[in-house]
C-alpha cells in the first residue's frame, strides 16, 4: 500500500475517501495520487484545445477545488501528486493506475444507502469489475482507517485463494484480526462434514493468518456477511473480485450490490489472479 489512487468528485464522500487513503499512506510511509478527471461536454471536449471560454471555465473552478482540497489539515506531512486532467473518469483512473504502478485505489461512496447511485452501472462499479489491484469503498466519514476485525467473505472456491492471499497482506499491513466466512445458506446448503471439508479444501495450500474461519448458516449470503460482522464487530469487509465476470460465485447478480450498498463499513476487493 505504498502508492495509493483516490479519485475525486469533491464531494463529502470522496473527501471520506480522501481521509482514509491519508492516513493508510501515512502508516506506511507511502505516496499519494489524488485525481480529477474533468469530463467535459462533448462540444467542449472536442473544441478544448482552441481555448473556448467555457471549457476554460470549468478547469479553472475544477483547478480551484483541486487546490483548495490539497490545503486540507489532514493532507499535511504526506506526499501527494496530481492535479486535474480531462477526460473519463473511468479510463483516467486505469490510466493513472499503470503510470504509477499503484497498489490500491480508495474511492468515496455516494448516497444514505450506500453506494448504489455511484456503485451500479457506473464508473465505480467498471473500476471494481476491472481493477488488477484492490479497491476500497469508503462510505461514512472516518479520521483514519482504524481497523481492528476484518471479515473476509468467500464462497471457498478453491481457484480463487489468490484474494485470500491478499486479504492477508491487507490484514498484516492494517494489523487487523482475519476472520474467514463462509456462509451456508438453505438455497445452497451444505452439512457441517461437507462444509467442513470444503474448507479444509480451500486453505490446503495457503499460508494465511486467520484469526479463525467461521461457517455461518443464514438465511442469505448478505444476511449472513451482515450478521456475523455485526457478531464480531467487525471494521471492514472484504470479497473476491473475479474482473469482467463480476464478484465471486454468491456475490454475481444483486447480492454484492446489496453487500456494499447497504453496507456502512468500508468494503474493500481483490481480483483474484
Amino acid at each position: 500500500m505504498n502508492k495509493v489512487i483516490v479519485p475525486t468528485d469533491f464531494s463529502v464522500q470522496a473527501e471520506n475517501a480522501l481521509r482514509v487513503a491519508a492516513d493508510i499512506v501515512r502508516e506506511n510511509n507511502g505516496e499519494l495520487f489524488l485525481l480529477h478527471q474533468l469530463d467535459l461536454p462533448l462540444h467542449l471536449a472536442n473544441n478544448a484545445s482552441s481555448n473556448l471560454p467555457e471549457a476554460l471555465f470549468f478547469m479553472k473552478l475544477a483547478k480551484k477545488k483541486f487546490d483548495n482540497l490539497l490545503k486540507k489539515d489532514f493532507l499535511q506531512g504526506i506526499t501527494i501528486h496530481g492535479d486535474v486532467e480531462t477526460g473519463a473518469a473511468f479510463s483516467g483512473i486505469m490510466n493513472t493506475v499503470k503510470r504509477h504502478s499503484a497498489d490500491l485505489i480508495v474511492m468515496g461512496s455516494h448516497g444514505t444507502e450506500g453506494i448504489g447511485n455511484l456503485f451500479i452501472g457506473s464508473n465505480a462499479e467498471k473500476v471494481v469489475r476491472n481493477s488488477e489491484i484492490p479497491v476500497l469503498v469508503v462510505k461514512d466519514r472516518k479520521k483514519q482507517l482504524d481497523v481492528n476485525d476484518f471479515v473476509f467473505a468467500t464462497d471457498l472456491d478453491p481457484n480463487a485463494t489468490s484474494a485470500l492471499k491478499e486479504a492477508d497482506l491487507f490484514a498484516k499491513k492494517t494489523k487487523c484480526k482475519l476472520h474467514l466466512l463462509y456462509v451456508n445458506t438453505p438455497s445452497n446448503f451444505l452439512s457441517t462434514r461437507e462444509a467442513e471439508a470444503k474448507m479444509a479444501e480451500y486453505l490446503k495450500n495457503v499460508n494465511v493468518e486467520l484469526a479463525d474461519y467461521i461457517i455461518y448458516n443464514d438465511n442469505s449470503v448478505e444476511e449472513g456477511v451482515f450478521n456475523y460482522t455485526k457478531d464480531v464487530k467487525g471494521d471492514i469487509i472484504g470479497m473476491a473480485n473475479h474482473g469482467r465476470k463480476g464478484l465471486s460465485h454468491f456475490f454475481n447478480g444483486s447480492v454484492s450490490e446489496d453487500v456494499v450498498n447497504h453496507s456502512s463499513l468500508p468494503v474493500i476487493t481483490f481480483r483474484i489472479k
